[in-house]
C-alpha cells in the first residue's frame, strides 16, 4: 500500500514532529542547522582539537632539534 492510500484509509501511524522539528525541516534527524550539527559532531570536534594540540606540543618540543628532520 502506498503512503497516500495509507493516509486515506487511516493506516498511517507515524508520529507528528514536535517543537522546532515541526517548523524547520533542517532541524530533523541528520539536519544541517548549526545547533543540530554541533550536537552530532561534538565528540569528533573535541577529539580533533586534542589531536591538533598534541601536534602543536610535539612541534614545540622538536622545533630546535635538527636530528628529527
Amino acid at each position: 500500500m502506498s503512503l497516500n492510500k495509507a493516509i486515506i484509509h487511516g493506516k498511517e501511524h507515524r508520529k507528528q514532529y514536535k517543537g522546532v522539528k515541526a517548523y524547520d525541516s533542517q532541524c530533523c534527524n541528520h539536519g544541517s542547522c548549526d545547533r543540530c550539527k554541533g550536537g552530532r559532531l561534538y565528540q569528533y570536534n573535541r577529539s580533533l582539537a586534542a589531536a591538533v594540540q598534541k601536534l602543536n606540543e610535539y612541534d614545540e618540543r622538536h622545533e630546535d632539534d635538527p636530528s628529527c628532520l
